[in-house]
């Protein structure tokens, strides 16, 4: 078989996978995609429970829609707002089915290589194609050749940690039993259970964490007892709780107005400038979170650990990648997306230029192209796997005509600098500015009440 009659195998049955794998078949190239899951959107599935900040009219492709369309599939109403549950139950799962017996689940990707070339061998590199070893659900391997790789399979699988020097905190394994990386399901009565009349810490500053703390508050309201304590590395300012109203995706700026009010209503108290060092059994045995500068937390029954995630290379080992010292995104798209410099819908267009490697060939698309960077969003993602697949069919005119306006947050400066405990107390221009906010928080030496000013300017 010549190379051109290789599949491209995308990785993931996610929505850049799916989204890739229906523009490949718009251009008359076979795609494959390898799910490891048991269904599309495994990942998706795992946080069903979460209402996404984008409308459907940003959750859909243009492509993934005309592959639709002959299958009597209905578009949802665009101004709605899904849960992950419905995304993939009215979108990427009916997409998987249209795709049929080019979506194959329970093959998990354990490398990918060149046939007969480990990275180090240049002899005949690029004549030679892609090849991917793979375990099925029933545990036997497999090989497979392909004539191009698009990596989507996301950064779900590896959450960052408690420690803020990026490993996981000393004693932080050993209290897994009490820890969790996912924001919780709190409408699961088994769930709710864990943390209902408990003291629960909820550590990081995203969106994410602006979810655990807003349904913790709502269980609080019903379960006296219940209270979270918001660990935070940097200080606080207006840009903390979010763009608020100046967001222009309204329920992303509503996620921090709800996280502030957790806050204001006294569900919750936050702690910062706190870096984790250890996590520590108590007497009761609870949990102590200390942090670097010798601070100990009041103890707390439940660790909500929201710190970001980071992408998963050990299966790309032998492929040459150029990737970014820091954000492990492509070194081309790396200054783009850098949180030090963005935080504004200031990413600029992007597609298979900046997302290509020196392994011709191999891409990686969707989350997982943004290394460790956050604030990702699917129509960004889309955009991203129409150039590529232009480029992968020789079609460099349409794969260089890149055009993407993401929606600002409101949230300005670089977002790098909220790990600053010092950062963001100076006046600024773009988030209103919240009302006083009273900070209680576990250690008496660390209790203050600080005026939250609006934080950094909005200019790209």
């Amino acid at each position: 078989m010549s190379e051109q009659q290789l599949p491209v195998v995308v990785i993931g049955a996610g929505p850049a996978g799916l989204a890739a794998a229906a523009h490949l078949v718009e251009r008359g190239i076979e795609p494959l995609v390898l799910e490891a899951g048991p269904a599309a959107a495994s990942a998706v599935r795992e946080w069903s429970h979460v209402r996404l900040f984008s409308p459907w009219g940003e959750l859909t492709d243009p492509s993934a829609e005309k592959l639709l369309a002959p299958t009597g599939w209905t578009k949802p109403d665009a101004t709605g707002y899904p849960t992950g549950g419905d995304w993939a139950d009215l979108y990427l799962q009916p997409l998987a089915d249209a795709l049929g017996d080019r979506v194959r689940y329970g093959a998990r990707v354990t490398g990918v290589s060149r046939a007969g070339r480990d990275r180090m061998v240049d002899a005949d590199r690029e004549t030679q194609p892609f090849v991917l070893h793979l375990t099925t659900a029933d545990g036997r391997e497999e090989r497979l050749l392909a004539r191009a790789v698009i990596d989507a399979s996301g950064t779900w699988t590896t959450p960052a940690p408690a420690g803020a020097d990026g490993l996981p905190a000393f004693g932080e394994k050993a209290a897994a039993d009490r820890i969790t990386y996912r924001v919780p399901d709190l409408k699961d009565p088994a769930v709710r259970a864990r943390y209902a009349g408990k003291r629960t810490a909820v550590i990081g500053s995203g969106a994410s964490a602006f979810t655990a703390l807003a349904t913790l508050a709502d269980v609080a309201r019903n379960a006296p007892g219940t209270h979270a304590v918001w660990v935070l590395r940097r200080g606080l300012s207006g840009s903390t709780f979010g763009g608020g109203e100046a967001d222009q995706l309204p329920a992303r700026g509503a996620l921090g107005l709800a996280a502030k009010a957790a806050v204001d209503d006294g569900h919750a108290d936050a702690v910062t400038g706190f870096r984790t060092e250890a996590i520590e059994r108590a007497d009761d045995a609870r949990l102590v979170l200390v942090g670097e500068d010798g601070r100990r937390l009041d103890p707390v029954d439940e660790i909500v650990v929201l710190t970001g995630l980071r992408p998963d290379l050990s299966f790309l080992s032998e492929i040459r990648l150029g990737l970014d010292e820091r954000l492990q995104a492509p070194t081309a798209l790396a200054p783009l997306i850098d949180p030090n410099q963005h935080s504004c819908g200031t990413v600029y267009p992007h597609g298979h230029r900046e997302l290509s490697h020196p392994e011709p060939g191999v891409y990686l698309v969707g989350m997982k192209s943004y290394g460790r960077a956050p604030t990702f969003l699917a129509m960004t993602g889309y955009e991203q796997v129409r150039s590529v697949t232009a480029a992968i069919a020789g079609d460099l005119e349409s794969a260089d005509r890149v055009e993407l306006t993401l929606p600002e947050t409101g949230v300005c400066g670089g977002a790098g600098l909220f790990d600053d405990p010092t950062a963001g107390q100076t006046d600024g221009c773009c988030a209103p500015a919240p009302a006083l906010v009273r900070l209680g928080v576990g250690a008496p030496a660390a209790a203050v009440a600080e005026e939250a000013s609006a934080g950094g300017c909005c200019g790209s």
